[in-house]
């Protein structure tokens, strides 16, 4: 089933453990349990159970889970191995021979969704390993492109020729048809050729081939009571056969002889599929899988003193700044595969001769800014807040033209960056900023790439952020696996290349996710 509409896609995953030790007995008979995280409530419920595979310490699972899939959300996910020793259904009951923790994202966002992690949860003991695998089940997700023309189709209209459109119509099993379709109005004629146009396959019959395919040509009225011109029906299996004899449809209507009313003449009129093209509608879990990375880059703005600031370092929870790049880091950083992130800072006076900086590493280094995961960043980050000083004016443009050379000087979809700004809200270079914005569309994206998320509206006032961080990160990143495919589409890119392997230019590393 495919659910890119909502932005969910279900992934099926196969665990393959290898090198588990056996406990007691030479044979092993093992099984792999699945449990689930809750976001709130944090507590692991079991998802489900893979077969008993017997005699083995290398078990190879069939049997497969079924998970809906979100890229903006962090999905705890648990794996137990035990070895079997009964047919009580009760686990307490069987020998525990390891356990690995990960999250969805990090087994899609691993080298073709391929990922192995150590086993553990038994001190002292080498418990082996878990292969994991994840791959998207998709529903028909080809995209057909055809066009049509009719010749002699009826005059429907006293004065002047008829103005044609045809209705697709999708069967359904009760018998009954769907509207699936309708081109655009081809003015007085009755020789029309529409233009082409581009339908889901699974819109178009469901996955079902041979299901009929109902299509009705009208005589566009202004009033919208169109005129019946007349209709044939087919099947996509006929349709993707392209232009032959096979796909010129005759429709058949009656014309009256005014001068003897008696009299009926039956005419035929036909309509003839021109072109018919099949692409593959490629999903964000194909490119990532295929390898296409995403260049990511934290850039917050700046007073830790006082307890009013919300970068103030108080002991005993996280900052606001903090929080929310821990929510929203977490996530992505599973979409890298050697968790090195660039974070630049803005709106500050940096050492040693405290100059105002509005582009500046949170880990002081100019010539590696790179961190070390979100662990990393965060590290890096609150020692920034012990070494710079708070200075105005807060200005955009320069972090968003610093990542923009490098998203220009990559654009064959080896990198896909993201930029991620975290401020107070005050701009101060606001016209520098709309300039670099509409440089950037200009220049890359061609599209909305902005995406503004107020922070404040996140906050539980109960003091529980757990729960209003999981939706604060869900809301920053929901549009960008959509943004990722709209660029490799209007790239052209595949996700069947080879991305080739990306090189920083100049000194300045590049952001990274």
């Amino acid at each position: 089933m495919d659910k890119l509409e909502d932005m969910a896609s279900v992934c099926e995953f196969d665990p393959i453990t290898g090198s588990i030790p056996a406990t007691k007995v030479e044979i092993t008979v093992s099984l792999c349990v699945l449990y689930t995280q809750g976001v709130e409530s944090k507590q692991w419920r079991e998802f489900g159970r893979t077969e008993v595979i017997d005699n083995t310490l290398n078990p190879d699972f069939v049997r497969k889970y079924i998970l809906d899939y979100f890229f903006e959300e962090k999905q705890n996910l648990r794996f137990d191995i035990y070895d079997i020793d009964s047919k009580s259904p009760d686990l307490a009951k069987h020998d525990f021979l390891g356990q690995t923790f990960c999250t969805l994202g990090e087994i899609v966002g691993s080298p073709g969704s391929h990922l192995e992690k150590p086993l553990g949860g038994i001190p002292g003991k080498n418990c082996g390993t878990i292969i994991l695998t994840a791959e998207e089940l998709g529903n028909c997700r080809d995209c057909a492109t055809m066009q049509f023309c009719a010749n002699k189709l009826d005059k429907k209209d006293f004065f002047g020729r008829s103005d044609p459109f045809m209705m697709f119509y999708r069967s359904n099993e009760d018998g009954t048809f769907t509207i699936c379709h309708k081109t655009e109005v081809v003015k007085n004629t009755l020789n029309p050729v529409w233009q082409p146009f581009t339908i889901p396959v699974r819109a178009l019959c469901n996955g079902d081939y041979d299901r009929s395919i109902k299509v009705e040509v009208y005589d566009w009225d202004r009033d919208g009571s169109h005129d019946f011109i007349g209709e044939f029906t087919t099947s996509y299996r006929e349709l993707s056969r392209g232009q032959s004899q096979f796909n010129v449809y005759e429709m058949w209507f009656v014309l009256i002889c005014w001068c003897k009313p008696s009299v009926l003449c039956c005419s035929i009129t036909q309509v003839t599929l021109l072109s018919f093209l099949v692409e593959a509608e490629h999903t964000f879990l194909d490119y990532i899988k295929a390898g296409y990375g995403r260049k990511y880059t934290q850039s917050p703005s700046w007073n830790p003193s006082q307890s009013t600031s919300l970068h103030y370092m108080n002991p005993y929870q996280m900052n606001a700044y903090a929080m929310a790049l821990k929510a929203v880091g977490e996530i992505i950083q599973d979409y890298d595969s050697d968790k090195m992130f660039p974070a630049l800072g803005f709106g500050a006076k940096i050492p040693p001769d405290g100059r105002v900086s509005h582009e500046f590493p949170l880990n002081g280094n100019v010539d590696n800014p790179y961190c070390n995961g979100m662990e990393g960043i965060l590290e890096a980050y609150h020692e920034s807040l012990k070494t710079v000083q708070l200075y105005g004016p807060t200005n955009f443009a320069p972090v968003i033209n610093h990542v923009a050379r490098y998203a220009a000087a990559v654009q064959d979809g080896s990198q896909y960056f993201v930029l991620l700004i975290i401020t107070d809200g005050v701009i101060s270079d606001m016209a520098q900023t709309k300039e670099a914005i509409v440089n950037i569309v200009l220049l890359l994206a061609e599209r909305d790439i902005v995406q503004f998320v107020p922070f404040r509206d996140y906050m539980d006032r109960t003091g529980n952020h757990v729960l209003s961080m999981a939706r604060l990160a869900k809301d920053v990143l929901a549009e960008i696996p959509d943004q990722l495919i709209l660029y490799m589409k209007s790239r052209g890119i595949k996700p069947n290349q080879t991305p080739p392997d990306y090189s920083p230019p100049g000194l300045s590393p590049t952001p990274t996710v």
